[in-house]
């Protein structure tokens, strides 16, 4: 786990001088050393850049870790080796992909920034209050994110605030229990989202790219959702209800989310633009010769033409009929919902990746409503977003469970193959002690053979297999990391 000097040094080869149109458009300038740097708010923001850039390369891990596990895709001939692992559960800490080092990355840019912003502020008369505490705001966003991330993938983990910055630094830390990282992480989130920005950048890709207060809200919402504090999630989107400026997207234009990205609906994305060579990992997973990820059964009987009534969501908007079992994911290929237009060029690598959009907080806040026995509020949110996609509204029995398993089916139809499936599901089954741990544990065993599924079941009563091993080579790194009992052989 130990964040290495190395991180930090390649901050300092990022572009020092970012300007707002070209906010991500980090070229390394090169020759470089630390005491050269954090002169400068040019340095400060460079540093913040270089944040949401590593964050941004984690997409395609993204897209694994919140689908391979679920129900709605299944891997092709072509699925990397250790993610077909991971689908069928087969997991050992010796699998690379239970690497946590990019997060750890990221949040060691963004511990960078949050000690050293204030000490420029001292030196550079040009780098106001503002600008300091709004470029930390965003620092905290990215490490509180992916916390979030950390803490649903592995639940107890490493909580690191101070940057790496010298190898005699001692980050040998011991794992913190997820609610101590949560609480963490909520706390930096409501002292610093006064400091957040709200718009007016002079650009969409910012006004959408960077951690605004509604991003902030969403995040905040997510994990009071996580947490089952519903009055708490509440609260956090009545703030995103109040911003004019952030609507659902009629049905006619519900394709924009995807290209060209950024639109009314979205929240927060991570950018990417072709063009400058800042390239997505999801049109490589999804388009029709990589033979990755395909749609599942299950997708196809929610989206194609001859199970679904889906039209706004399904067949050519979310998914691809090339032939008898020839299916892609089109949300990253697709330039319109006609199931012809693929994306060409640059604009392959262009599809930005959505964190949070409107619909997404809307079903959260259905969730916490029914969770409430606020059943009617619920159900007209739930119907919103159904008459949105064109399909018919549904009648509910006023039960809990009724409309979880509606929401849930719900935010697979609208948010499918977005990296949120598995995270939901896995909400699922934590609640009310562990209420439904057996429909979770039915979705993850429908990806693993059948010889293996009565053996899988049994095993995975345990909630910690639910859960990530830490990868051997941080448990050989560090003394003080303890393994995850369930791979602790």
């Amino acid at each position: 786990m130990r964040t290495k000097t190395k991180y930090f040094l390649i901050s300092l080869v990022i572009l020092m001088q970012v300007s707002c149109s070209e906010w991500l458009d980090l070229q390394p300038p090169g020759g470089l050393v630390r005491d050269e740097f954090w002169k400068t708010k040019e340095d400060v923001e460079a540093v913040v850049m270089a944040a949401y850039e590593s964050f941004a390369s984690l997409d395609r891990m993204l897209f694994v870790f919140g689908e391979a596990r679920a129900d709605l895709v299944e891997g092709d001939f072509n699925q990397p080796w250790n993610e077909q692992l991971l689908m069928e559960n087969n997991i050992y800490p010796d699998n690379s992909i239970c690497s946590w080092a990019n997060f750890y990355k990221v949040i060691n840019y963004c511990n960078e920034v949050i000690l050293n912003a204030p000490k420029v502020r001292e030196i550079d008369n040009t780098f106001t209050d503002f600008q300091m505490y709004s470029l930390m705001s965003e620092a905290y966003f990215l490490r509180s994110l992916s916390y979030f991330y950390l803490v649903r993938l592995y639940r107890d983990v490493p909580l690191v605030l101070e940057p790496s910055e010298s190898d005699d630094t001692d980050f040998y830390l011991p794992k913190s229990t997820e609610s101590e990282v949560l609480n963490q992480i909520v706390t930096d989130l409501e002292t610093n989202r006064v400091y957040a920005p709200s718009g007016g950048f002079p650009t969409i890709a910012e006004n959408k790219g960077r951690a605004s207060k509604a991003a902030y809200d969403a995040l905040l919402a997510d994990i009071e959702l996580w947490r089952f504090n519903y009055e708490r999630v509440l609260s956090h989107i009545r703030n995103i209800e109040q911003n004019i400026e952030i609507v659902m997207m009629p049905s006619a234009r519900w394709f924009e989310m995807f290209y060209p990205g950024n639109s009314l609906e979205s929240i927060f994305e991570f950018q990417f633009d072709g063009n400058r060579n800042q390239n997505n990992g999801t049109y490589g997973l999804t388009q029709r010769f990589s033979y990755q990820y395909d749609p599942s059964q299950k997708s196809l009987e929610m989206f194609a033409f001859e199970f679904a009534s889906e039209l706004v969501r399904g067949e050519d908007a979310s998914i691809k009929k090339y032939g008898d079992d020839d299916y892609i994911i089109w949300k990253y290929v697709g330039m319109a919902p006609d199931g012809q237009t693929t994306r060409t060029g640059a604009e392959q690598f262009s599809a930005n990746w959505i964190v949070y959009r409107l619909a997404d907080v809307m079903l959260m806040k259905a969730e916490a409503l029914s969770q409430l026995e606020r059943y009617n509020e619920a159900l007209f949110i739930l119907n919103d977003i159904r008459e949105r996609a064109n399909v018919s509204a549904v009648s509910l029995a006023n039960t809990r469970v009724a409309f979880e398993d509606a929401i849930l089916n719900e935010r697979s139809l609208e948010l499918a193959y977005e990296g949120k499936r598995w995270f939901d599901l896995l909400r699922m089954g934590r609640r009310n002690n562990f209420a439904r741990k057996d429909k979770l544990i039915e979705v993850i065993v429908s990806n693993v053979p059948s010889t293996q599924k009565r053996i899988l079941a049994a095993k995975l009563t345990n909630p910690l297999g639910w859960y990530l091993p830490i990868y051997d080579t941080e448990i050989e790194r560090n003394r003080n990391l303890v393994q995850n009992p369930y791979y602790d052989f």
